[in-house]
């Protein structure tokens, strides 16, 4: 075991002391980075960031009731007497949820004596990533939404290969997996940026990555983990299907992970520069991508199945998608691989073409999900599971390397656009026989199932609430009139 997974381990395993003041796993992640922040300031001799008399050293000399009473206070001070920004929206509205003076002792001594000296050596940034995956893993957490998997995001940086002086934008954000192993892709291409000049290193640390995120708990997650990565970019909170998401610069690479599900309340994203609109928030957030890319940029997208077949606006964005850009390979994801039970994913990998019709001529898929098991906790994903089909993409990142139509028994095959016109434009294709629908031990957990039922129930509600708009809308009215 290496230091980093030690220290996660300890840090943990302290949940659970702590689950007799009520807390949740969300809430001790949350408070874990306030601490962690003050503390992690100390190591890397930052601290004069931070007023006097609000670091760490005067939290951990404080005891009792005393420490629990200053602790409230710093939170306070921290989010809104700062000069620097970033911390302000790192302690914007904190509260601590620690209502026993003990538990916050408990913590802070832990932290105190962590080998804090090994965890800087193999990286800060690893540690809290590894802090964040382990609070998504936990279903009750419910902060699965707001992570991906770590081998799902390495496959899809190492195929698109952003490359430094690129804008990267991640209009998703979460709690920043996307933005940070594109920058340690970077790194590594160019030796920790020492390849660079000075006015290429501070663009890779200022400008070059970038995003939204809505859930202001997941925000302060993400401002933390760049943080510790060295990125100082702008991660606004805010809504990326509002006026948020319209100030956002074009990008030379859109790597995201959209949330799953309806807009909260059921009302459409409120973007006037969209030409469809849709209270589907994924196909919103589809519409904002491939808009959101400069000439000849490229984009890897996380996308629920229903964005494939959605009938109505769905169509009509799925063939300005193919219009605008080539939609050059779709690779199928299997089920279980998310901490959001029963969705069923897929990738799109795209390039903004330079003219906007007749982009896409063929679309290559890969069904990495028929016959293949069912990943969770007992069968965890790894980044083996993806070889077969990066061999199968090629090294050109925009699916430009020399390609083999695998046929009706292999995983990998091509339609051309006419094909796709032909089915609908609906591009929820698949051709493997399903052998797991003959075997009852291979067929998915009960939650899984019921969250694809409500999944498509969502689905055909969102559909009805539009129709129901536009038969109610002056147009319709004023027509039958």
């Amino acid at each position: 075991m290496n230091v980093t997974t030690d220290i996660v381990a300890k840090l943990w395993s302290l949940c659970n002391v702590l689950r007799d003041d009520g807390i949740t796993y969300l809430q001790y992640v949350t408070e874990l980075t306030y601490l962690l922040f003050l503390k992690m300031m100390q190591e890397t001799g930052k601290e004069d960031i931070l007023p006097e008399e609000y670091r760490w050293d005067d939290l951990v000399t404080k005891e009792g009731i005393e420490q629990l009473t200053f602790y409230r206070a710093l939170l306070l001070k921290l989010g809104s007497e700062v000069a620097n920004e970033r911390i302000q929206a790192i302690f914007a509205n904190a509260q601590t949820a620690l209502k026993k003076p003990k538990n916050l002792a408990t913590i802070v001594t832990s932290l105190d004596s962590l080998d804090w000296y090994s965890a800087k050596e193999e990286g800060l940034g690893d540690l809290y990533e590894g802090l964040l995956e382990k609070n998504a893993s936990e279903k009750k957490s419910g902060a699965g939404q707001y992570f991906t998997p770590r081998p799902l995001i390495d496959c899809m940086v190492s195929l698109i290969k952003p490359q430094a002086g690129e804008l990267i934008q991640d209009p998703a954000a979460g709690t920043g997996g996307f933005l940070t192993i594109a920058d340690k892709y970077i790194k590594k291409q160019t030796d920790n940026l020492f390849d660079l000049s000075v006015d290429e290193q501070n663009f890779q640390r200022d400008k070059a990555f970038y995003g939204i995120e809505l859930v202001q708990d997941a925000h302060r997650l993400l401002l933390m983990n760049m943080m510790l990565h060295g990125i100082e970019g702008d991660v606004e909170l805010g809504d990326s299907l509002s006026a948020d998401g319209q100030r956002l610069p074009k990008a030379n690479v859109i790597l995201t992970n959209p949330p799953f599900g309806t807009k909260k309340g059921g009302g459409k994203p409120t973007r006037d520069d969209f030409t469809y609109q849709t209270s589907n928030k994924q196909l919103a957030f589809l519409e904002h991508i491939y808009r959101g890319l400069l000439p000849e940029g490229r984009a890897a997208v996380v996308l629920p199945d229903n964005v494939l077949f959605e009938d109505g606006q769905g169509r009509n964005i799925r063939a300005d998608l193919m219009d605008k850009c080539n939609l050059h390979t779709i690779l199928r994801l299997p089920t279980g691989i998310f901490y959001a039970p029963g969705v069923k994913t897929n990738v799109l990998f795209f390039q903004r073409g330079k003219t906007e019709k007749g982009n896409t001529k063929e679309v290559w898929f890969y069904d990495l999900r028929t016959n293949m098991p069912s990943f969770g906790k007992r069968t965890p994903l790894t980044r083996k599971h993806f070889a077969e089909f990066e061999s199968c993409y090629g090294d050109d990142p925009n699916g430009k390397s020399p390609r083999t139509d695998l046929g009706e028994e292999g995983r990998f095959r091509c339609f051309s656009r006419e094909d796709i016109t032909k089915r609908g434009e609906n591009l929820d294709i698949s051709w493997l026989r399903d052998e797991s629908l003959q075997n009852a031990d291979d067929l998915p957990e009960p939650d899984e199932i019921a969250a694809e039922i409500m999944l498509r129930l969502q689905t055909a509600m969102e559909d009805m609430e539009a129709l129901t708009e536009l038969l109610d809308s002056p147009a319709v009215e004023e027509e039958a009139g």
